[in-house]
């Protein structure tokens, strides 16, 4: 009785292919879950200046978004409501002074895009001092909310 068999042994093998998965997946794991530390490791003191604002010498050009989301430029009302008529009507009334402030004064209830469409008109033209004008809170407080 032969108890031994002629076939050559066969050496075990070690798959790779799923111990480098493993590892990717812990390493996006460590890195998705990884926390950041954001804040400057200098200690800056910063220079101080005086809190009086000069008066500007050129009144601030105004575009008016009411309610109904009706564009005004320079008083006067822009006809059409897309943006391609307001660009010419802003073009045509600020002239070539692209570093004059511009105040965006939008009615609280003006619909969004008609305010995003004025500020990308504004953009697109080159202006880059605008602001919004808001009013003060009537109550007092800083815009919070007391939770009743």
């Amino acid at each position: 009785m032969n108890i031994g068999s002629a076939r050559p042994l066969e050496e075990p093998e070690i798959s790779l292919t799923s111990l480098i998965d493993v590892v990717f997946t812990l390493i996006i794991f460590f890195v998705v879950t990884t926390t950041f530390d954001d804040r400057s490791a200098l200690q800056l003191q910063l220079p101080e200046a005086s809190r009086q604002v000069a008066k500007q010498a050129v009144e601030p050009f105004v575009v008016v978004v009411d309610h109904e989301g009706r564009y005004f430029v320079g008083g006067n009302e822009v006809l059409k409501r897309d943006a391609n008529s307001l660009r010419e009507s802003i073009g045509r009334v600020a002239g070539d002074d692209r570093d004059r402030q511009i105040v965006l004064r939008a009615d609280a209830r003006a619909p969004y895009q008609a305010v995003i469409t004025a500020m990308d008109a504004l953009g697109q033209l080159g202006f880059s001092k605008v602001s919004l004008a808001t009013s003060p809170s009537s109550d007092g407080d800083k815009g919070g909310t007391d939770g009743e």
